[in-house]
């Protein structure tokens, strides 16, 4: 696995990285491609997310603290300065078995260092039962794109007032706040967060590519697309009626329903659970002039693996959720 390199020690804003990584994708050969970033104080969200219900907007402005989308699945992530954050992509269109590979390949590289390290099975990965990186994935043609934290010394206090999970996961979780369910590496290891970062590219790579000024010239004009307002705020969806539910291997869902007469006119769904395919065209657009009846549901999508296009969700989940069963 090769090292991506930038020419200069700059901190950029996020979007920066994130186009950065699709950069790689036209730039690799057949070698898979890493490398490490820093922000200063920022939240990102995931795809789905509606930023009202998981931003803390106000406590964000006033504490100088960006706020950005992204393209993958998941849910918000604060880093700062302190926070590493790690891209990973590679020549592959299974995602989830990439997104496995490389989630074991961070417990094994945190597992050298004689942490009790573990994956959860879905997001995160964990050191003495404790999160200390979440991750996320999505796909372009070809390749995967895996990115996530890694939490060294993290100001806890915007962590836990910039994000605001709902109760429903909290409860999920059995804990009472997220400061409860996190830890840092700095507990673990007497390394600073240069030589941890010095021993995970010694660990994951073995070369590097060098980018020049030209490639960051390209690099932030690829930016703008995930700075425009239409993407960071997404549009409010057209509702008449919603459905909520926490789903256990999934993630938490938001479903907005325009129905006439009973029959759905549009859909959307919002929330922290990954994305495999195209959800619209796959799923959505065989329920527009379907009746909200569950074996009408059932049979428009008698065809169709939804857990195929929703992380982990079966069919019948998804039929219960729409029809509030």
């Amino acid at each position: 696995m090769k090292y991506l390199q930038l020419p200069d020690a700059t901190t950029r804003i996020l979007p920066f990285y994130l186009a950065m990584e699709e950069y790689a994708v036209h730039i690799m050969g057949d070698e898979d491609v890493f490398f490490m970033w820093q922000v200063q104080p920022t939240v990102i969200f995931g795809r789905n997310q509606l930023i009202d219900t998981e931003v803390n907007l106000p406590y964000c402005q006033s504490h100088g603290i960006a706020t950005y989308r992204r393209k993958s699945g998941g849910g918000c992530v604060y880093a700062d300065m302190n926070n590493i954050m790690f891209s990973y992509i590679t020549r592959s269109d299974n995602v989830q078995f990439t997104f496995g590979r490389y989630t074991q390949a961070v417990v094994g590289m945190l597992r050298e260092l004689g942490l009790d390290a573990c994956d959860n099975g879905r997001n995160d990965i964990l050191v003495d039962g404790k999160k200390v990186s979440g991750n996320a994935f999505y796909h372009l043609p070809g390749h995967s794109i895996v990115h996530g934290t890694m939490l060294f010394d993290t100001d806890m206090e915007h962590m836990t007032r910039a994000i605001t999970p709902s109760n429903a996961k909290l409860e999920s979780k059995g804990v009472e706040s997220v400061r409860s369910r996190i830890t840092t590496l700095n507990s673990h290891l007497t390394l600073s967060i240069d030589e941890f970062k010095q021993y995970v590219r010694q660990s994951l790579c073995d070369g590097e590519i060098l980018l020049t000024a030209a490639d960051v010239t390209q690099i932030e004009q690829m930016t703008e697309s995930y700075l425009s307002p239409e993407f960071i705020y997404g549009n409010n969806p057209r509702c008449n009626l919603t459905r909520r539910a926490r789903i256990e291997g999934v993630g938490e869902l938001a479903v907005s329903l325009e129905l006439n007469r009973n029959t759905i006119r549009h859909i959307d769904v919002a929330g922290d659970f990954f994305v495999l395919g195209d959800i619209d065209r796959q799923v959505f657009s065989r329920l527009k002039g379907v009746p909200l009846d569950a074996d009408a549901l059932r049979d428009a999508l008698c065809d169709v693996r939804v857990e195929q296009v929703v992380m982990n969700l079966s069919n019948e989940q998804f039929i219960n959720l729409l029809t509030n069963q």
